[in-house]
């Protein structure tokens, strides 16, 4: 398509070639159908259960999908966006496919609500139902056309009442920090569901919260009126393009039906304005005009809705002879296959040599997978300040090697760190990035609507789409931080599927479990255990290109009579409590660092209870719904049978870890906490 100025007006009802008018005309028809035959299939108990009408929006979404190209530019469109995703290239056929969610929807094969519109061929992207937060993914594909210098944009689409999201603000903050091409359009219909505009935002235009922006343009447009949408989207797309920043459109649109099938908006909007909005229905008025200046005959349009009426029954017919997803296809797609290692399969080693500091086998192996990867990136808060590298200096030295490209500050914003993440790897499969995804493990909760919407991106997407993100989080305390610096987090994360969680001990477990991390397709939580970044207890010789497999325990420490299943800073307590149940009580205890949370080596920690008969359980994060309790829960289910004690745990208590060094030392475990257990436990 051809740029040019909007003052030249390209597109009217007189400019605007036959042929395109045609092809606007069927794809505003073959959308309004589908639009309107989707809550015939609910009614038919045959699926649509979710379907949010577009009608209203015709103009914008209509222009949204036309200046798209599926060659260069990326689209993210929202829960409304049929006709755009008619308009960008999807078939009648794949529309109802996602909506009565079959087997082979292209969206999600039946995985994700129905009326979320993807193709991953065509680069429209599948997202989550979580409002608006698709603006940091394509904030963070942006990311990537600006490094690869890829010519084109980004769109993202959305109603107006989902700006009031707070990573709606981070991502287009971002995007105008970084001078990032992305169009972020905003289909004002003046609700978010029965909520109206003004309950959101003080400005009639929700566009202009964002006036004072630096590197941001705002277009206005008439979201209802083709011509307007289109010069706008146009003029739009060839100024980002050109300048290489971002653009936001305000398409100021009306909604015709109520916000969904399970929503009655004749409850909150009078008689007046439900009339209002059935007189100005867009696709009605450009039909008008179609005829009134002689572009279409009436027969023209007859013989277009006639072709509308067989495709879609056409479509129909294959969408309902499609197969249905099956039970065991639930299973696929979970977490994506990790990297093999290779050098040591077990993650083990015998080698001497120069012990290495925890910290730097965390900074060693980063520049090492850097070097050997030029598609690596990383970023996060303080990781790349002139000599600093992180608040811990993990990251020192990188920038100076790798370069501001690869190797960069993130804003105090840990959602649109995690969420550019997501979108940057989303496009190439070769990128891997690491995030710091906060300064400490305690302050990573505002990332949770990123972190939990990319745990089942792979899985949502029916294995089209896994970010491949290694999320880096300095954990636990020991170090008198108090709140917000001395938490653990990993019993809580544990629950959500789709990511691997690692919490190594040992410097060369650090090693080896981030260079496995990093080269596996996948999103992983890699926890450190900062008390230990220099401490010589974790120091550990580091063999080149050492790894270590997920799931894959290391037996700590051999015995016969206890063991103690433990990882993180503990693993260095339980192996002093080790030694000293040996040399004062000749209990001879076999210690057990699972190294991998998810995935758990069951098989390890099942052996060693067998020939034990006796399970302690030790962690640093809350004794109460801790991930010891699935621990001590396995135990008690695959090794019952084999157990002369109940499975005993050590944990924190179920308080937040003070500042002061004595609140700290009585709600964290220690070496004589886990002795004390130990013995209750040995006496059975």
């Amino acid at each position: 398509m051809v740029y040019v100025k909007r003052n030249s007006l390209p597109f009217g009802i007189i400019q605007t070639p036959k042929e395109t008018l045609e092809k606007w005309y069927h794809l505003m028809a073959l959308g309004r159908a589908l639009d309107e035959r989707a809550p015939n299939y609910l009614k038919q108990a045959i699926g649509w259960s979710y379907h949010a009408p577009y009608a209203g929006h015709d103009g914008i979404q209509l222009a949204i999908g036309q200046i798209f190209d599926s060659k260069t530019d990326h689209l993210f469109p929202y829960y409304r966006d049929m006709l755009t995703a008619v308009s960008a290239g999807m078939t009648a056929e794949e529309i109802i496919l996602n909506g009565i969610s079959k087997a082979t929807d292209p969206s999600s094969g039946g995985r994700h609500m129905s009326n979320h519109f993807a193709k991953a061929e065509l680069n429209i992207h599948n997202v989550s139902s979580s409002t608006g937060n698709h603006t940091q993914q394509a904030a963070g594909v942006g990311r990537a056309f600006n490094r690869y210098k890829q010519k084109g944009v980004v769109i993202s689409s959305q109603g107006e009442s989902s700006v009031s999201e707070g990573y709606v603000y981070e991502a287009i903050n971002g995007a105008s920090n970084e001078k990032l091409p992305v169009i972020f359009v905003f289909q004002d219909n003046g609700y978010g569901i029965s909520v109206p505009k003004e309950d959101q935002t003080a400005n009639r235009k929700v566009a202009n919260n964002f006036s004072g922006f630096k590197n941001l343009k705002i277009f206005h447009c008439n979201g209802k009126d083709v011509f307007d949408s289109m010069n706008t989207m146009l003029e739009a797309k060839e100024w980002v393009i050109q300048n290489q920043m971002p653009a936001i459109v305000q398409a100021n649109c009306i909604r015709m039906h109520s916000h969904s099938n399970s929503d009655r908006h004749d409850l909150y909007r009078d008689k007046n304005e439900l009339e209002y909005v059935q007189q100005a229905d867009p696709f009605a008025k450009f039909r008008r005009i179609l005829i009134r200046y002689n572009r279409l005959t009436e027969a023209e349009i007859a013989a277009i809705d006639e072709r509308v009426k067989s495709e879609i029954k056409d479509a129909h017919r294959k969408a309902m002879a499609a197969p249905d997803p099956t039970p065991e296809s639930i299973h696929q797609f979970i977490v994506p296959e990790p990297y093999i290692p290779q050098k040591f399969p077990t993650g083990e080693h015998s080698l001497k040599g120069e012990p290495k500091k925890l910290i730097e086998a965390i900074n060693s192996t980063l520049k090492e997978e850097f070097r050997l990867n030029p598609d690596t990136y990383i970023w996060g808060q303080d990781v790349a300040h002139k000599e600093k590298g992180g608040i811990f200096n993990v990251t020192k030295g990188m920038q100076q090697e790798f370069g501001k490209a690869r190797v960069f500050n993130g804003p105090i914003a840990e959602d649109y760190i995690l969420g550019t993440a997501n979108g940057m790897s989303r496009f190439s499969e070769k990128i891997r990035i690491v995030v710091e995804g906060a300064e400490f493990a305690d302050y990573f909760w505002p990332a949770m609507e990123q972190y939990v919407d990319s745990s089942h991106d792979y899985w949502r997407s029916n294995g089209k789409f896994v970010p491949n993100i290694t999320i880096r989080l300095a954990s636990g305390g020991y170090i008198g931080g108090g709140l917000y610096h001395s938490q653990n987090i990993e019993g809580a994360l544990a629950t959500i599927p789709g990511v691997r969680i690692v919490y190594p001990s040992f410097a060369d477990d650090a090693a080896g479990l981030l260079r496995t991390t990093i080269r596996s397709r996948g999103m992983t939580l890699f926890l450190e255990p900062k008390a230990l970044y220099n401490a010589p207890k974790a120091a550990t010789f580091v063999p080149d290109e050492f790894e270590v497999p997920f799931g894959k325990a290391r037996v700590r420490r051999v015995g016969s009579d206890l063991s103690i299943i433990t990882y993180g800073n503990t693993t260095h307590m339980c192996l002093e409590v080790a030694e000293i149940l040996q040399k004062e009580h000749s209990i001879s205890a076999e210690v057990i660092d699972i190294r991998s949370i998810i995935p758990l080596d069951e098989e390890s920690i099942l052996a060693s209870v067998k020939k034990t008969s006796k399970a302690l359980v030790v962690h640093e994060d809350k004794l109460f719904a801790g991930f010891g309790g699935e621990i001590a829960a396995i135990i008690a289910e695959k090794a019952f049978e084999h157990l002369d004690a109940p499975v005993m745990r050590v944990g924190s208590e179920f308080i937040p870890v003070g500042f002061n060094r004595i609140l700290e030392g009585a709600i964290l475990p220690n070496t004589q906490k886990i002795l004390s257990a130990a013995l209750r436990l040995g006496k059975f």
